[in-house]
């Protein structure tokens, strides 16, 4: 595969990842947080899909495996489920 297209892979899993962890931090909400781990989910992905076509990146794979089922449960959370938490 494409050194380009292994490069955009990382750097697009690593800013989104960073940026979602931002808005996930900045607790702006239950919808926007929802949309922050649909940007999770997107950075688990790509991360996947470098980790396992670069060479000696299957540490990185394995772990967004891990990542995309927890990140995908956050979408669930707070996108799907009718359940509210109490404060």
């Amino acid at each position: 595969m494409s050194e380009t297209i292994l490069d955009g892979l990382q750097y697009y899993g690593a800013g989104a990842a960073t940026l979602a962890a931002l808005i996930v931090a900045l607790h702006l909400g239950r919808r926007i947080t929802g949309w922050a781990f649909v940007l999770f989910v997107t950075s688990s992905v790509a991360l996947i899909l470098w980790g396992f076509l670069a060479r000696d990146s299957e540490g990185i794979g394995w772990q967004n495996v891990a990542l995309l089922f927890i990140n995908a449960t956050g979408v669930w959370r707070y996108l799907f489920s009718k359940h509210r938490p109490k404060d």
